[in-house]
């Protein structure tokens, strides 16, 4: 984690319902939703990577009849963060739903909310460093159940990463089911199928570092 951001107070964009955060967060849910839409499945198992507030799966959620499917985990470093996401799960009542106080850049946090079957990567590759952005895509097979989906975004700021982020998916096993790049902004956000064998997680090893 890097001093210089409070990682509380950069969740304020959200409250502009304009801003490119606020646009990103549709996103994001309506892929959610989409992937509850597809999946006919009594329980399914998620986990949202640096989760922040929580405010893709929690907004999502909360207003879904079908929330019982659904067994989350949410890990977040920043004990604010951890606090705000715990007051929405409680006020969605979604009692699926569990909010970790880990690092998720270690293998440990993961020993409860894997294998998934939909990983939320967002607000994660931008903000660590490209040869840990390569570690982490190769480390979900390790987190991924069979057919699981990943949403990730990334920022398109010069050297544009996404390219080879999306090669790099397709070399891990993944197809890729959407990507968005709107020319208005700099933020991208793709959805990636896992159709390759899922792999054990380890008890515990770094896979990135969050340096902001």
């Amino acid at each position: 984690m890097t001093a210089a951001t409070d990682w509380h107070d950069w969740h304020l964009p959200y409250d502009d319902e304009r801003s490119p955060l606020s646009r990103r967060l549709r996103l994001v849910q309506q892929h959610v939703n989409d992937w509850l839409d597809q999946r006919s499945d009594a329980s399914l198992r998620v986990v949202s990577v640096c989760a922040g507030q929580g405010r893709d799966l929690i907004g999502t959620l909360a207003s879904r009849s079908d929330a019982d499917r659904v067994r989350a985990e949410l890990i977040e470093y920043d004990p604010r963060n951890v606090a705000a996401a715990r007051v929405g799960v409680a006020a969605a009542k979604l009692s699926g739903f569990t909010v970790t106080e880990a690092d998720a850049g270690d293998f440990a946090a993961y020993r409860t909310a894997v294998p998934a079957d939909l990983v939320v990567l967002a607000g994660v590759l931008g903000n660590i460093s490209d040869e840990d952005v390569r570690a982490t895509v190769d480390a979900l097979p390790r987190l991924c159940a069979s057919d699981a989906t990943v949403i990730w975004t990334r920022t398109r700021r010069d050297p544009d990463l996404t390219p080879a982020i999306r090669g790099r998916f397709a070399a891990a096993g993944f197809a890729e089911e959407a990507f968005h790049a709107p020319s208005d902004v700099l933020f991208s956000v793709g959805v990636h199928r896992f159709q390759g064998q899922p792999r054990q997680a380890p008890p515990s090893g770094r896979i990135f570092t969050f340096v902001g």
